[in-house]
């Protein structure tokens, strides 16, 4: 009882340093890694830890598919080349690169044990990626390759890791099979989370109509998706990944709009739950973690962090610049269709931010090879696996917005295109009018017609005074019934010009998730105001 009433209140510290830091712009991935630190150091504090196979079963399928959820599909098909180029060719190459260096520096790390430490270290972070790099007006097309790489990386570097812990535990590894059975769990997963996702999709859009029980359904989601997955031998990171795609795409049919504000606040809060309690506990973790190393020197231990972390760092850059120039000498197509600035390939090559996947992979190492012996240099590979997500969330996590500054890169305006969009759906609302609600009687089409047009003029919301149709008396309940439902069907028409839009990939992500928010809350309120019997 007494770990629990620590750990809760050291959520309420998170959860305060995480309200400055929002006041104050400040990135909250950088927050929660220095929160582990400052932890570590609070003098008294037990050490409390996960049992390692539950590690990932808690922390990977919420994280991994609230990320999904909040990724355009649109966009992750058309940057499909630059994503698969990073997710899995940079993940192996950092993971091969990273052994070699741990392998050469420290004498007591195998090869095996090497690219188990490459293999946690080699993914970048979705959470830290899109927090970090959000405000700074970066172009979509590099969001979505940022966000999309940090998707499906996590599958390529965690299956790298399974094979290299197996290379540990049972003694075994066997290259050709290793890729052959990457292939098969990378489409064995992909197709359970479609058919999780289909499966889902179904109940929701069919038994379903309960907002409590729809949330309930959607929190249970990815565990189960990960837990079939693993249970058939494939990715459950991949499953989770595609499930959360899959629903995502069609959440505007499927889900109400109460749901979808509920699941949304839901999400939100567990998330932000889990990114601090995965650095609560490293942070608890972390004085045993290092009394376990007291064997190595002090200096040793740091230039071993600071190597392995400018590897991760340098790494990118190598991979990077050649992935992004050879396809363009190679293909005149893409030379044509893909705009190309230099400026872009740097701050690309400088996002590599790590966090919360790579710290949970270390957290989920097994405490023990067999009944006798303890696996070999976990204390090691755990502290080098914070130094490198200390180093680059904090060093390049700082430093991003400086160098966007330095590169004179000008701002993507998020709220032109957003205006734009707000215009055409308006638009179509207005024509919907036109042409749909002649026989509506006049003084009803008149004033719904002129919210709309007053809309369009401001594009902003206008409040209805209570006398609105009366000419200075207040207008019965009948009436305005009426013309509360006309404005739940023209929200519905709202939304289905908003969702042929995503769906056609004409609206960015986060405009279309801001106004499909908008539109929800419009109408719970719309319900809320009508007169009942």
């Amino acid at each position: 009882m007494e770990n629990i009433t620590i750990i809760i209140m050291l959520l309420f510290g998170v959860a305060f340093l995480s309200l400055i830091s929002k006041r104050y712009n400040f990135p909250i991935p950088v927050v929660l890694v220095i929160c582990g630190l400052i932890i570590s150091i609070i003098p008294g504090l037990p050490v409390i830890a996960l049992s390692p196979e539950v590690v990932f079963i808690i922390f990977l399928p919420p994280l991994l598919y609230h990320a999904a959820w909040y990724t355009s599909w649109s966009d992750f098909k058309q940057t499909i080349r630059p994503i698969t180029l990073a997710a899995v060719g940079l993940v192996l190459f950092t993971t091969v690169a990273v052994a070699i260096v741990a392998h050469m520096l420290i004498g007591d790390i195998s090869w095996p044990l090497a690219f188990l430490l490459g293999a946690i270290v080699s993914p970048p972070d979705a959470v830290s990626a899109t927090s970090i790099t959000k405000g700074l007006g970066l172009r979509p097309r590099l969001i979505a390759i940022l966000e999309g790489e940090s998707l499906l990386n996590d599958a390529s570097g965690l299956v790298a890791y399974k094979y290299a812990l197996t290379a540990i535990t049972a003694g075994n590894f066997v290259l050709w099979q290793a890729g052959l059975n990457f292939v098969v769990m990378s489409v064995l997963g992909i197709a359970i989370g479609l058919v999780v996702g289909y499966i889902m999709s179904f109940i929701h859009k069919r038994f379903v109509c309960d907002e409590v029980i729809e949330a309930t359904l959607t929190l249970l989601t990815p565990f189960a998706s990960y837990l079939i997955a693993e249970h058939f031998k494939a990715s459950g990171v991949l499953a989770v990944v595609a499930t959360g795609l899959f629903l995502s795409a069609r959440s505007g049919t499927i889900f109400s709009h109460e749901s979808r504000i509920m699941t949304g606040t839901i999400w939100s809060v567990l998330t932000n739950i889990l990114n601090g309690l995965i650095f609560i506990l490293i942070g608890l973790q972390l004085r045993q973690i290092m009394s376990g190393i007291e064997a190595y020197s002090g200096w040793s231990l740091f230039v071993w962090g600071f190597l392995v972390s400018v590897t991760v760092i340098v790494v990118r850059f190598l991979w990077v610049i050649p992935a992004t120039l050879l396809p363009r000498v190679i293909s005149k197509k893409i030379r044509l269709q893909e705009e190309f600035d230099f400026r872009n390939m740097i701050i690309f090559g400088w996002s590599g931010m790590r966090g919360v996947v790579s710290m949970a992979a270390a957290l989920a190492l097994p405490l023990m090879m067999n009944e006798t012996e303890e696996f070999p240099l976990r204390n090691l590979i755990i502290y080098l696996v914070f130094c490198v997500i200390l180093s680059t969330l904090v060093i390049q996590g700082f430093s991003l917005p400086w160098l966007i500054k330095k590169l004179k890169i000008e701002k993507y305006s998020i709220l032109a295109e957003e205006y734009e969009v707000r215009n055409i759906i308006v638009s179509q609302t207005i024509s919907h009018i036109e042409d749909n609600f002649s026989l509506v009687n006049d003084d009803l089409l008149h004033n719904i017609k002129s919210k709309y047009e007053v809309k369009f003029n401001r594009l902003q919301k206008t409040e209805l005074p209570a006398n609105f149709f009366g000419k200075g008396n207040l207008i019965g309940g009948e009436i305005f019934n009426d013309f509360t439902k006309l404005q739940i069907d023209l929200l519905n028409v709202e939304r289905n010009k908003l969702e042929s839009m995503h769906k056609s990939g004409n609206v960015n992500e986060e405009i279309f998730r801001k106004i499909e928010k908008e539109l929800d809350l419009e109408e719970t309120r719309l319900w809320m105001e009508m007169y009942e019997e």
